[in-house]
């Protein structure tokens, strides 16, 4: 089997299992038999074992001398993953995942607000003004546009925060946040550039208060947009 061949065989039970995994096809505790996976999808045993390798550090299988292989109880997983993000929105919306975001980006980022309204930079401020003008160059295109403009503005104000923890358990949620902006672009026409820009003027006046009430507003509007979302979705999918 050529390199190609294999990573190709390597990914796809990797895909297939993780997702049959996340959506419960697959439960806590099932055992996982290499011999009959490698029979399943006609794979070599090596490319079984890889593929479960990649997915006992997502915490979704594990080990056990004389047992071998089964499906890891759920609080092992790294839900943060981006693969198991991916994989929990394959083939639906998986509203518990959203609500939980919208509590950790309520709990976070009017926190990190408030850090960078104390401690940007002339550097910080240029970044937030770019991903600013780029939001608004988005106003009415494609839904990648608004998305990734979204994140560049929330990445910019991580930095300008200038606290690395806070940097990383935020970024580990990145993948989410894309997930999220491209449920909600998809569904809704949402303008959230005005209120961006009332963080980004907090931030550049250094009024750390205003900063973190005025993310803590952007980030219930965000929330709202979900819940509008998750309702246009049911009521597309009752036609």
């Amino acid at each position: 089997m050529t390199e190609i061949g294999r990573s190709g065989a390597h990914d796809r039970v990797v895909s297939s299992l993780g997702t049959a995994i996340v959506n419960g096809d697959l439960a806590p505790d099932d055992d996982l038999d290499v011999a009959a996976l490698q029979e399943r999808f006609s794979v070599s045993r090596t490319a079984v074992r890889e593929a479960l390798r990649v997915l006992a550090a997502k915490g979704l299988v594990g080990a056990r001398p004389r047992r071998g292989t089964f499906v890891a109880p759920r609080e092992h997983w790294a839900l943060l993953d981006a693969d198991v993000l991916r994989w929990r929105f394959a083939d639906r919306v998986d509203e518990t995942f959203l609500d939980e975001l919208g509590e950790v980006r309520l709990t976070v980022e009017p926190a990190v607000a408030r850090m960078a309204a104390l401690r940007r930079t002339d550097r910080d401020l240029a970044d937030l003004e770019d991903a600013l003008a780029a939001m608004r160059t988005a106003a009415g295109r494609a839904a990648v546009d608004h998305v990734e403009a979204d994140l560049a503005f929330h990445h910019a104000l991580l930095r300008a925060a200038h606290n690395e923890l806070m940097t990383q358990m935020a970024t580990a949620i990145e993948a989410g946040l894309r997930l999220r902006d491209q449920f909600v672009h998809a569904t809704l026409t949402s303008e959230s550039a005005d209120k961006h820009a009332e963080v980004l003027l907090a931030v550049r006046k250094q009024r750390p208060k205003a900063a973190e009430s005025t993310m803590r507003a952007l980030i219930e509007r965000s929330i709202a947009d979900v819940e509008l979302a998750k309702k246009v979705h049911g009521e597309q999918a009752q036609h």
